[in-house]
């Protein structure tokens, strides 16, 4: 079976997944309209509307490009043709819908509610969020893809370091590595605060700043427009390099972190980069379907304590509340891991988990690995030397 053969069987898979979730709420259709929801239930992206009810085919009401072939394709200008379409087709109007209400905006989703002649919907990115994070086997395919060419591009970051060197010089070296290995270049992700543009890279003391956006550890940034990651940070003697630039070498992603330093950096530094293997030796150990994500958290904390080290622990002037977070083609999927988090590992979920710390006027240590849950426990999909790798 070649690719676009096992695509178009995955997406019946999909769609089959969304109308079952569809009839156990009662909800008659579902509309989504973002280019990543759009494209996980049909395998491009299309300016429109997916429209699929909860019994028979998809409809793609497209407005570009012009070359869409989808069966029950129709071109339209604005969402207000959409009913009149189905009408036209002998296709019920829905009584009830799935909306992407928490990410489209106001305006839209008022002309969508009075399209359909509906008060309210129901919040289809909530759902969907939940269906992508159980993984069929082709996106499990595409991870173990990207996870290949993720570790094959790691591996050749020492060969493009050279003394002397800024945060920033040697990004733009690890990103033209990116790219030359089939880097999608900028990466998805889900939520406000959440702008980044190939991952982030950290030296020095730049680790400690805080950053507004939402990841594990901030960063200066070199704008105010964009307050993360390197900063222009001269390299040192002495410094570590966290590097945690996005595997998105397929549309499904991996995300991995390893740390670099220019000849010795501190005992400390390395007690606790220790301290992040062990976390995650651990977790491997114990994670399996059924266990809360809020119980591999508070495992991670209870190693952190125990070893001295929670004031450096997700950071300093600043800490993130969470361990790890679900990976696919967001960068920022359920579950996470989080002390208040109600979610259980499921079979196919793939997370990534990344138990960091900083070192003050040192730097950004620990790794991050991406985990695929079996039936039995969890398996690592990013496979690469884990310790402090010298420069």
């Amino acid at each position: 079976m070649n690719y676009q053969e096992k695509l178009s069987k995955d997406i019946d898979l999909r769609c089959q997944r969304l109308q079952n979730t569809m009839q156990s709420m009662n909800i008659e259709g579902c509309i989504l309209t973002t280019a990543v929801n759009v494209f996980y239930m049909t395998g491009m992206v299309y300016n429109g509307y997916f429209y699929l009810p909860a019994e028979g085919k998809p409809f793609h009401f497209v407005k570009r490009p012009e070359d869409v072939s989808f069966d029950n394709t129709v071109y339209i200008r604005k969402p207000e043709q959409i009913t009149d379409e189905l009408k036209s087709r002998n296709i019920s109007i829905p009584k009830s819908l799935l909306m992407e209400t928490d990410v489209v905006s106001y305006g839209e989703c008022s002309r969508l509610l009075n399209t359909f002649a509906l008060k309210e919907a129901a919040n289809a990115s909530v759902v969907m969020r939940k269906i992508r994070s159980i993984k069929t086997s082709f996106e499990l395919e595409q991870i173990r893809i990207c996870a290949h060419k993720h570790e094959a591009v790691y591996k050749m970051i020492p060969s493009v370091y050279q003394p002397g060197m800024t945060d920033i010089e040697l990004q733009i070296e690890i990103e033209r590595l990116m790219r030359q290995h089939d880097s999608l270049g900028i990466f998805r992700s889900y939520g406000e605060n959440m702008d980044i543009y190939m991952g982030s890279l950290l030296v020095g003391k730049n680790a400690e700043a805080p950053s507004p956006f939402d990841f594990a550890l901030g960063g200066a940034g070199t704008s105010p427009i964009l307050p993360l990651g390197a900063s222009g940070e001269k390299i040192k003697q002495g410094d570590t390099i966290m590097v945690d630039m996005a595997g998105n070498y397929t549309p499904w992603m991996t995300d991995m972190t390893r740390v670099f330093s220019v000849g010795k950096t501190l005992d400390l530094a390395y007690r606790a980069h220790q301290v992040s293997i062990d976390i995650n030796n651990h977790i491997m150990d114990i994670a399996k379907p059924g266990i809360s994500c809020a119980e591999l958290y508070n495992i991670s904390m209870e190693m952190v304590v125990k070893s001295n080290m929670e004031a450096y622990f997700m950071g300093t002037k600043q800490q993130a509340k969470f361990v790890g977070h679900g990976v696919g083609l967001e960068i920022n999927e359920p579950p996470v891991l989080t002390p208040r988090s109600k979610e259980l590992l499921e079979p196919n979920i793939v997370f990534a988990l990344e138990p960091k710390f900083v070192i003050p006027e040192v730097g950004a240590i620990g790794i991050e690995n991406t985990y695929l849950v079996t039936n039995d426990g969890i398996e690592k999909l990013t496979i690469l030397e884990e310790q402090i790798i010298e420069l």
